[in-house]
């Protein structure tokens, strides 16, 4: 299957080089000898990236793998100066982050909605003949060559922006608890990686407060490694102000599993433990309250919850703990 969630790109990209100065001397018809008058040189255009609301995805950048500035134009004659090279501008959704392919050298984040970043500046114009003229050189027979632009492979990688991100293994009930607590239509199957790429979902909460959920693709054991789709689900959560780890009421061992995933996360990125974390114990339609006592003494010490997204059990009591956790 050919997801249309594309999330990494690779571009190369080449700003613009400078216009050449002008070696212009000033004729006229009673004028033969006349001063340098030889204008700059364009520069190059730059190539920008800019932030755009509309875009969820990478996918419009799929086939578009060359970006290429135009060129800065000399300069001319009575001191005129070349145009500008065109400047290129690379649209892209909010959480995008710029990388130097080559180096992996941070080149920019890109987080709201219009914001502009330069990735590769064109290079600067020559300076025209008529600059370098003094008073024992009158007539310079020589100018500045444009600056050349620069070439850089670009990595560029999305990180879904979202103030809960939902952490558990395949089939734990992330994408029901999404569908039941917000207008989001995520695929919903009982097998292991029924979500192939990340949803949100905007949470309604009291006095028309709302908060971003992101039902991204299950953990398993060894995705820090790149197993399943590891990485690529790994690479979502370091954008989430809380993460709410999910474990089903008929999982053998809950507090185990918790401590599976979060070994996962540790291993991966020890800065995501930072986070506020919430524990839900889904699917609790499927056990008796004897069960769900003897699962309670066993719980980590972080907020816990018994919720279930069929019976609509502990949705309210779970929404509270998360809004107090995003402004905690």
């Amino acid at each position: 299957m050919d997801s249309n969630f594309i999330d990494y790109v690779k571009i190369f990209c080449r700003s613009g080089n400078g216009g050449a100065g002008s070696t212009h001397l000033h004729r006229e018809k009673f004028v033969p000898k006349g001063g340098p008058d030889g204008g700059d040189g364009g520069r190059g255009g730059h190539v920008y990236i800019k932030g755009n609301r509309n875009y969820w995805t990478l996918i419009h950048l799929k086939y578009e793998r060359h970006v290429f500035a135009g060129n800065g134009e000399a300069g001319g004659k009575n001191r005129s100066f070349g145009a500008d090279g065109e400047d290129k501008t690379i649209e892209v959704p909010l959480g995008t982050v710029a990388y130097d392919a080559d180096t992996r050298e941070p080149l920019c984040e890109i987080t709201e909605d219009g914001q502009v970043e330069i990735l590769l500046k064109g290079g600067r114009g020559g300076q025209g003949n008529w600059h370098f003229r003094t008073s024992t050189l009158q007539t310079p027979r020589f100018a500045q060559p444009g600056e050349a632009g620069i070439e850089r492979n670009v990595v560029l990688e999305l990180k879904v922006l979202a103030d809960v991100g939902l952490v558990g293994f395949p089939n734990a009930g992330k994408s029901t608890l999404l569908s039941v607590v917000s207008a989001a239509k995520p695929k919903i199957a009982d097998y292991p990686f029924t979500t192939l790429e990340p949803n949100l979902g905007i949470v309604s909460y009291r006095d028309s407060k709302s908060f971003v959920m992101a039902d991204i693709p299950g953990i398993i054991e060894g995705a820090h490694e790149g197993k399943g789709i590891g990485i690529r689900f790994l690479r979502h959560i370091e954008r989430n102000s809380v993460l709410l780890f999910m474990v089903p009421a008929t999982s053998e061992n809950v507090k185990k599993d918790y401590e599976i995933l979060l070994g996962e996360l540790r291993q991966y990125n020890p800065e995501l433990l930072d986070k506020e974390r919430v524990l839900a114990i889904t699917k609790c339609d499927l056990i008796t309250e004897k069960d769900e006592e003897k699962i309670a003494k066993k719980l980590p010490d972080i907020p816990c919850v018994f919720i279930s997204s069929v019976a609509g059990k502990g949705i309210e009591t779970l929404k509270d703990l998360l809004w107090t956790a995003i402004n905690s």
